[in-house]
């Protein structure tokens, strides 16, 4: 990989993980309520998650996409469908004091699956593969994209999580952490608006 081609990819894996998006939202809300130690095994999930996801279409699903339209559809759909589904659960989430025994963040697994229903660290992937993956280069170009992705990304994503936990210090009382639950979750909703439009454009 070119020096180029590998800052290319450094600045855009920090500038797309850093940003706000369902996985960074979901984040902070987990360090709020449950605190950063117990968010570790999500934030793991979700980039290592991430990249076995880009690595996986970086070795050839990512021409499956483009041969299956439908599969594109069907992704869609579900990813909508669950992240409504979470932005529910975000909202409704009790204090800490008052949460039921099983209440907890998402496992390492829920989160490394989470990626697969996530349009943006899916097209995240997409183009970090077809940008800067070097020429000719085979599977080892998609494994050199996908191991720099997890290296810039999960320092990123990490700060959510720590600024969840910053702000859990103004949410002593419950009325407060239900005003930052429901406003993590209509953020969540929010970040569904490029999906549709994207699903919904003519073009």
């Amino acid at each position: 990989m070119t020096y180029e081609l590998f800052t290319g990819l450094v600045l855009f894996a920090f500038a797309s993980s850093i940003t706000p998006g369902p996985n960074n939202i979901m984040l902070m809300a987990s360090g709020a309520n449950f605190g950063l130690r117990r968010t570790v095994p999500h934030m793991l999930g979700v980039s290592l998650g991430h990249g076995a996801m880009t690595l996986i279409l970086g070795l050839g699903l990512v021409q499956l996409f483009e041969t299956l339209p439908w599969l594109r559809l069907t992704l869609t759909v579900i990813s909508v469908g669950y992240l409504l589904w979470l932005a529910w659960k975000v909202a409704n989430a009790a204090p800490p004091a008052d949460a039921p025994d099983d209440a907890r963040p998402l496992t390492f697994l829920q989160a490394a699956g989470f990626q697969w229903v996530n349009p943006k660290a899916i097209y995240m992937s997409i183009y970090a593969q077809t940008t800067y993956a070097p020429d000719n280069a085979g599977w080892l170009g998609a494994v050199a994209v996908a191991a720099i992705f997890v290296m810039v990304n999960l320092p990123a994503v990490s700060t959510w999580s720590w600024g969840g936990v910053q702000v859990r210090r103004w949410l002593d009382g419950p009325g407060r952490l239900r005003a930052f639950n429901w406003t993590m979750a209509a953020l969540l909703v929010l970040s569904l608006y490029p999906i549709l439009a994207s699903a919904i454009s003519p073009g």
